[in-house]
């Protein structure tokens, strides 16, 4: 029986998906500049022919990557406008990020590859909306923290300097999960939000 449109779509995704996630582990391990795409398409099991049927250069693929990135700050800003109270947005946000850190190698290298393409100067352009978007995630999990202040449950401070501690945690842990390992021990969600909640909130 031939396959049905919705059948190749799938197949076409979960192709790309393939590549996507052999192009972060590469890029993690080797660097971008000593991945070639031959290694991509040897590391997803596919031929040449098909990774460029996906994507024209190993530079189109990362900067599909890192447009995939942005899009994904975007969202996580959004869901941080939600009308829950400050203290459940951060322990919610948290608790998504440590299970995504728990159970999967890939997302860990994928924050990896994020921290890398800021310093990727030959793709400038492309990284602007990565980082206004990083920057837009920042100042509205600074508004969480003000509005968790106005309502006593976050620690004082400065709302945009416990943001950027805040996300610099969320990173360092995901570079000690990248290189750890098995060896990675997630902390509880509790010693996270130590950094914004006060202590007599928490769930």
């Amino acid at each position: 029986m031939p396959r049905t449109k919705e059948q190749f779509e799938a197949m076409r995704n979960a192709t790309r998906t393939k590549i996507q996630d052999a192009a972060i582990y590469l890029f993690t391990k080797k660097g971008y500049a000593s991945t070639s795409v031959q290694d991509i398409a040897d590391y997803a099991n596919i031929s040449t022919g098909l990774m460029y049927r996906h994507f024209r250069s190993k530079d189109e693929l990362f900067i599909a990557l890192v447009s995939e990135a942005a899009e994904g700050l975007k969202n996580t800003a959004l869901m941080l406008q939600s009308e829950q109270s400050p203290k459940d947005l951060i322990n919610n946000f948290t608790r998504v990020i440590l299970n995504d850190l728990s159970g999967n190698e890939g997302f860990a290298r994928f924050m990896v590859l994020i921290s890398q393409s800021f310093m990727m100067e030959e793709f400038l352009p492309q990284v602007q909306n990565l980082t206004e978007q990083s920057r837009d995630l920042m100042k509205q999990m600074a508004c969480v923290i003000g509005k968790g202040q106005e309502l006593g449950q976050c620690k004082k401070g400065n709302p945009k300097e416990m943001a950027l501690c805040y996300f610099a945690t969320i990173q360092g842990l995901s570079e000690m999960r990248f290189a750890m390992k098995d060896n990675f021990i997630i902390p509880d969600i509790q010693v996270v939000n130590r950094l914004l909640l006060k202590e007599d909130i928490y769930d």
